[in-house]
């Protein structure tokens, strides 16, 4: 019983610990740590960011005698494991509670009365002639080949249904005012039974420009929903640029061809003008995520 009260005492402590990240006493030898021959090193210099099976057993001492498979088989048994970090989601938005609750007041009324109600989502994305990198399959790493060819920059604003999968987008060299006022037109186009649509977007300062704020007064029926600062979480349009890089900007071979390549994000694109459930899954609006549990209900 005295060695079972030993052993979950270290594993408490363990745990503890591990949440505390690694301190100095963690440095590896080539790290400039305490070694054998140099038991005087400078424990003052900061540890590693991340623990590893090296560095757990140099922290804890009754861990010395161990081999690193034996620290792995015990920390595998007390359920402490190697595993993918969460990124933890912050807005500094003070009203970011007040915001969430008007967007979620939104999707609720959209899903409630979609005959008279639409809500979308939009943002906008900018892409250059220049391929991003990526990995492939091959003999050799892939290269994203950009001999020959200027950087040269585009830019898409486009729109998410998020009960239907629909996008609408336009695009152009640059998307200013004009081009924002044009997407606004271009909704009440596609949904010409909406006595109210709830656009949903970021705070970026055009959105806001006097010339659009002007402009919405032709459309009434228009009612722009904010979302909180520095919060894409809850803009699920961002998914789907990030689909649209990895099917087409991803070391694609147009770099030489600007033209074809607009193309190919506008074919892209047009493959949702008339909704898709398949993009809502991948966005996240068919899952328990934040925004699909506002639509859908928990």
């Amino acid at each position: 019983m005295a060695t079972a009260g030993v052993g979950l005492d270290r594993r408490v402590a363990l745990q503890e610990r591990l949440r505390q990240g690694p301190g100095p006493q963690g440095l590896e030898p080539t790290a400039g740590g305490p070694t054998p021959d140099n038991p005087g090193a400078d424990t003052s210099t900061p540890g590693p960011c991340r623990w590893t099976l090296e560095t757990i057993r140099a922290t804890f001492d009754w861990l010395t005698d161990y081999t690193l498979s034996g620290v792995w088989r015990l920390l595998d048994r007390w359920d402490l494991r190697l595993r993918s970090a969460q990124v933890q989601r912050f807005s500094p938005d003070p009203d970011y509670a007040a915001k969430v609750a008007h967007l979620e007041m939104a999707l609720w009324e959209a899903g409630r009365y979609p005959r008279s109600v639409v809500a979308v989502f939009l943002d906008q994305m900018g892409f250059t002639r220049w391929p991003d990198p990526a990995a492939d399959w091959g003999t050799e790493p892939p290269v994203a080949d950009r001999r020959g060819a200027k950087q040269g920059l585009w830019r898409l604003m486009g729109a998410l249904n998020p009960f239907t999968g629909q996008v609408t987008y336009l695009d152009n060299y640059i998307v200013g005012r004009a081009k924002v006022i044009e997407c606004y037109r271009q909704l009440v186009q596609t949904y010409p039974q909406a006595q109210r649509l709830y656009a949903i977007q970021d705070n970026w300062s055009i959105h806001k420009h006097p010339e659009v704020v002007a402009a919405l007064k032709e459309w009434p029926q228009i009612e722009p929903v904010w979302l909180p600062t520095y919060a894409p979480w809850l803009n699920p349009i961002e998914k789907l640029w990030r689909l649209l890089r990895q099917q087409v900007l991803h070391l694609h071979r147009l770099a030489d061809n600007w033209q074809a390549l607009r193309e190919r994000v506008r074919r892209f694109l047009d493959q949702f003008a008339h909704g898709s459930q398949q993009l809502l899954e991948y966005v996240g609006l068919r899952g328990n995520g934040l925004i699909a549990r506002m639509i859908h209900g928990p």
